[in-house]
C-alpha cells in the first residue's frame, strides 16, 4: 500500500486526480478503525493532515469557512460561540484523543449515519464545498452531500475543502442517545437551530435513517406556529403541547432499522424525546436573551 503525503492543497488535489484509488485521510479515526478490521485494503492511503489549508477557519460577511482539517477540539474550543451546535456534538465524539485527531471533513468523507457532526450541519444549513484539480469547486447543502449509507456525492477525484455554515443568529442544540455516556456511537441523535433572523428553524436526524436526513416538515410547523402565535416577537414561553407535536413531527421523519445498538420503534421514541427536549432547551436560551439584553 502506498502512502501519498501532500503539503499543499495544490498538490494533493493534484495526487487525488492521479490516484483515485488512494483513500483520503485526516485525523484516521475511521479510515484506520476499517483497516485494522481488513475491512477494506485500498491501493493508497492519502494522508491529508499537513495540508495546512485545511486546517484553518476564517469568518467572513457572516459566514465561517471551516476547513476540512481542523480538529473537533479546536472546534470546541475556538467555535462554540459560532457554531454552538457544532461544538456540542464535537463534545460528545470519542475520547479527548480522538477530538484532537478526528475532523468535520473526516466525518463527511465516511458520511456515516451515525457521525456526530452531520446533525448540527443539517440544522444550520451548512454547504460543503469540494474541489477537484480538473473541474475547480463546487458547492453541495448537506443535505443533498449524502447519497446512500456511507456514501457521499464527491466524485473519484474530488476532495471536500471545507464546510461553510452561518455564524449562529439564535440559540442550537445538540442531543445524542447511547449505550453509554462518552466513547459511543448514536443510537441516534438531533439537532436544533432556531433562526430568529429570518424566522425559521432548522433539524438534523443522525443515526436513524440510511443518511443523516432533515425534519423539514416538523421545521416548517415549529415555525408556523411560532409565528402565528406571535411568539418570535412576545418570546413567550413555548407551549408543551407545541413542542410535543414538533417532536412526533420528527420522529415521523425518520425511517430507522433494528440492529445491535438499538430497535426501530426506541429511535423513533428517543428522537420525539430529544426534539421536544431541544426544542424547549432553544426557545429557553432564546427568551433568556431577551431578558439579558433588556
Amino acid at each position: 500500500m502506498d502512502f501519498l503525503q501532500p503539503t499543499s492543497w495544490t498538490d494533493a488535489l493534484a495526487v487525488r486526480a492521479e490516484r483515485p484509488d488512494a483513500v483520503p485521510i485526516a485525523g484516521g479515526t475511521d479510515v484506520m478503525v476499517d483497516l485494522n478490521f481488513d475491512r477494506r485494503r485500498p491501493g493508497a492511503l492519502l494522508d491529508l493532515g499537513r495540508v495546512p489549508e485545511l486546517r484553518e477557519w476564517a469568518v467572513d460577511d457572516g459566514q465561517v469557512r471551516l476547513g476540512a482539517g481542523v480538529p473537533y477540539s479546536r472546534i470546541i474550543d475556538e467555535l462554540g460561540d459560532r457554531l454552538p451546535g457544532l461544538a456540542m456534538a464535537a463534545r460528545t465524539v470519542g475520547s479527548p484523543q480522538i477530538r484532537i485527531r478526528g475532523t468535520v471533513g473526516g466525518n463527511l468523507g465516511s458520511a456515516s449515519p451515525a457521525g456526530d457532526a452531520h446533525p448540527p450541519l443539517l440544522a444550520a444549513g451548512a454547504v460543503v464545498e469540494v474541489e477537484s484539480a480538473a473541474r475547480g469547486v463546487r458547492q453541495l447543502a448537506a443535505a443533498d452531500f449524502y447519497t446512500g449509507v456511507k456514501r457521499n456525492a464527491l466524485a473519484d477525484d474530488e476532495l471536500v475543502a471545507a464546510v461553510l455554515a452561518p455564524v449562529a443568529a439564535g440559540p442550537q442544540q445538540f442531543c445524542k442517545v447511547g449505550t453509554r455516556n462518552a466513547m459511543v456511537i448514536a443510537v441516534s441523535a438531533f439537532a436544533c437551530a432556531l433562526h430568529p433572523d429570518r424566522r425559521a428553524v432548522g433539524t438534523g436526524i443522525g443515526s436513524a435513517a440510511p443518511t443523516p436526513r432533515r425534519a423539514t416538515d416538523a421545521e416548517e410547523f415549529l415555525a408556523g406556529e411560532l409565528e402565528s402565535a406571535g411568539l418570535w416577537d412576545t418570546r413567550g414561553e413555548l407551549p408543551d403541547a407545541l413542542a410535543r407535536a414538533f417532536g412526533e413531527r420528527v420522529a415521523a421523519a425518520a425511517s430507522p432499522i433494528d440492529d445491535v445498538r438499538g430497535s426501530a420503534a426506541y429511535r423513533r421514541h428517543s428522537l420525539s424525546v430529544m426534539a421536544r427536549r431541544a426544542a424547549t432547551w432553544a426557545w429557553t436560551e432564546y427568551r433568556h436573551d431577551r431578558r439579558k439584553a433588556a
